[in-house]
Order: structure tokens, then sequence, then C-alpha cells
């Protein structure tokens, strides 16, 4: 069996939105999670602001990315999911949002939560009742606890469990 090298993730769940929500207007912008598509990483780049190499998640064929895009605006990418489908449950392996609504000025609230719902959707999708791992790191493993209903599991992995992946899939995915 092949050792998966973890990565401990440091996204900020800076509010649970119902889409993605402007920080200067205040209004909620409907949104869309697809596959990333190669033509996408003309966009993906150090230069843009993306942290972590995204090419090595996409080529990795034990991993799915996704991105998330406003709804009738896909040419801008609001954030960037990395995951691996095991046996019982779904495993986050990155999560980013785009540069710009990271830090004091941000441009949406909401990302990282509709990313982390989106897995916790597909978890369901899978039947694994909406279980999904991560490993956190040490300084925000109290953040995931408060906001992401998460609990530990063992040294930095994190572990949502069926209500709380309800709970997040009903905030960001209405039927």
């Amino acid at each position: 069996m092949k050792k998966r090298s973890s990565i401990a993730l440091d996204f900020e769940i800076d509010r649970l939105t119902n889409s993605i929500q402007n920080t200067i207007s205040g209004d909620s912008f409907q949104t869309d999670v697809s596959l990333v598509a190669k033509s996408d990483f003309k966009l993906i780049t150090k230069k843009n602001g993306w942290s972590f190499n995204w090419k090595n998640e996409f080529n990795d064929s034990a991993k799915e990315v996704y991105k998330l895009t406003v709804v009738h605006n896909f040419n801008v990418i609001q954030g960037l999911l990395s995951l691996s489908i095991e046996t019982d449950h779904v495993f986050m392996n990155l999560v980013e949002s785009a540069a710009f609504n990271i830090g004091k000025n941000k441009l949406y609230e909401g990302v990282a939560g509709n990313l982390v719902a989106y897995a916790c959707k597909v978890s369901f999708q899978k039947g694994f009742e909406g279980f999904v791992a991560f490993d956190a790191k040490t300084k925000l493993i109290r953040h995931y606890e408060k906001t992401l209903g998460a609990y530990r599991f063992g040294g930095q992995r994190m572990i949502i469990p069926t209500h709380a992946a309800k709970f997040l899939i009903d905030k960001y995915f209405k039927s």
C-alpha cells in the first residue's frame, strides 16, 4: 500500500455563508464547483498568487481537483480543492482560496467553507455518509472544531462527521 504524503491544511473558514459573499457590497453570488481542466492552468500559477503546485495534484491519478467559480463567470477561479476517494471516506488533500479571497482585504467570504461543503457532498454521493478527513495545522484544530464541527481523530487528523457534513451541505447547496 502506497503511503500518502499529507500536507497539514491551513485554510481559514472566515464565515459560513449561503454561497460566497462580497465583502464590500454584502451581495451573495451563487457558485459552481467543477473539475479543473488542463486549460485552467494558465490561471492557476504562482504569479497569480496560488501557493500550491496544483498541476501536481491534477496529474496525480488518485486525486480529483475541483475549482469554485461564480455561476456565469467561469473564467475567475475563487478557490481550489483536491480530493482523494478512500474506501470509506473522502480525504481533502488541499484547499486553497484565490489570493484575492485571503486576508484583511479579501473580495469574497465563504470560499473555503463552500469547498469543504462540496467535499462533504461528494462523500454522500459516494455512499460515505458525509465523512471527510483532512490533516490540519495544529494551531487551527480548534478553529475547525468550532467552524466545521470537525473533531480530532488523532495527531493532526480531523474528521467531519455526518451531522456536520449535512449542516455544511444545507448551508451551501440548496436543492
